[in-house]
């Protein structure tokens, strides 16, 4: 197993006010490619605060998840980022690749949802093949 880590290698996918998402899509591709793993899975880890999901990039998606939010846990609340991540489950993503190329969907993504909005963007890719 190969684990690195990665900062800020995404775009801006959504900017909303209590919720940022980056999607990281073309930094994970471009680690696996440079990589020596020719097919396996690639496990992403965001750092404390994130998630990591594969999804859609569809801003209308972005914004249902936020107000889905607001409405099981208001933003006013006592410990709301860690009963988010409890109602969310795991931050991290397992992604099959074969040819180091991501085994994805033609319109899915990989997106770094920051619940907080204040992480670095940071995540670590760990290889299994």
């Amino acid at each position: 197993m190969t684990s690195i880590e990665i900062s800020h290698s995404e775009t801006i996918a959504a900017a909303l006010p209590t919720l940022l998402v980056r999607d990281i899509t073309d930094g994970v591709a471009s680690e696996l490619a440079r990589g020596t793993v020719d097919s396996g899975i690639a496990f992403l880890t965001g750092e404390p605060g994130t998630l990591i999901r594969v999804q859609e990039r569809e801003a209308g998606f972005f914004c249902d998840v936020e107000e889905l939010l607001a409405r099981f846990v208001p933003q006013d609340s006592a410990d709301r980022l860690k009963h988010l991540l409890f109602l969310l489950g795991p931050g991290t993503e397992q992604i099959p690749f074969s040819n180091r190329k991501l085994c994805l969907g033609q319109w899915q993504r990989v997106m770094l949802f920051d619940l907080e909005g204040q992480s670095r963007g940071d995540w670590t890719l760990s290889v299994v093949g």
